[in-house]
């Protein structure tokens, strides 16, 4: 029985771990965690051309990803909820673009308060989150070979209310181009965009996780919703 009880406690803190996320290879500085190749002199020009040029504001955005359990044992395991407080890049209203990414090694896992707000009545112990986050991040995301996620949105100029954005994400080398809808709110100071999307994570090359002939696995599917602030700041030129 005792044997049993461990083998059970493996298998839950594996089914934990495996779906999420990934993305192209790009070279980071010491001083700076952005891709080299982030298109900031573009933003700069805009503002220098007097058009509108905004920031994210991560201390105000939220991406969160729920993690769903699957399989006939899935009562063995939990759901997840996967979360970024550090979204950056740029917004360009007039040019119905933005161009952001993510440190995929500063998510979160099971933020209790946005457990609570996926509807979960449960919380896993400090034990299992953390080998949750360790797998994600090595054997899932690899993030020492693809430390960011890249998002490109194209809407209309000055896009407002209810719209669709075009998004390219790339995840761990492999780019994939989604339609999500969005609420924009244009506020003095900035805007407010909002939405939801779900997404396979075998369309980025990730084979969702599955033991014991699937009873128990990570669904494919990944359901993310977002809410993203941009305030009105001075975009800076890459260094050449």
């Amino acid at each position: 029985m005792k044997c049993h009880r461990h083998l059970i406690a493996a298998l839950v803190a594996l089914i934990a771990a495996c779906s999420q996320p990934a993305q192209e290879p790009v070279s980071l500085s010491a001083s700076d965690s952005s891709p080299t190749d982030f298109p900031a002199a573009a933003y700069a020009e805009a503002a220098a051309r007097g058009q509108r040029v905004l920031q994210i504001d991560p201390a105000h955005s939220l991406l969160a990803i729920t993690v769903r359990r699957g399989g006939t044992l899935a009562r063995l395991g939990h759901d997840h909820v996967v979360a970024s407080h550090t979204l950056q890049g740029y917004v360009s209203p007039e040019l119905g673009r933005a161009d952001l990414y993510i440190a995929l090694d500063q998510l979160t896992v099971d933020e209790p308060a946005l457990r609570a707000q996926a509807g979960f009545d449960t919380q896993p112990s400090a034990a299992d989150i953390a080998a949750t986050r360790a797998n994600m991040l090595g054997k899932v995301l690899q993030t020492s070979q693809f430390p960011l996620a890249r998002i490109q949105v194209r809407t209309p100029p000055n896009a407002s209310g209810e719209v669709m954005l075009a998004l390219d994400l790339t995840l761990r080398g492999v780019t994939r181009s989604l339609s999500v809808p969005a609420r924009i709110k244009d506020e003095r100071d900035g805007l407010h965009i909002a939405g939801e999307l779900s997404f396979d994570q075998s369309s980025f090359g990730i084979a969702p996780f599955s033991i014991l002939g699937g009873a128990i696995q990570v669904q494919d599917k990944l359901d993310l919703r977002f809410e993203v602030q941009a305030s009105k700041r001075q975009p800076r030129k890459s260094p050449s």
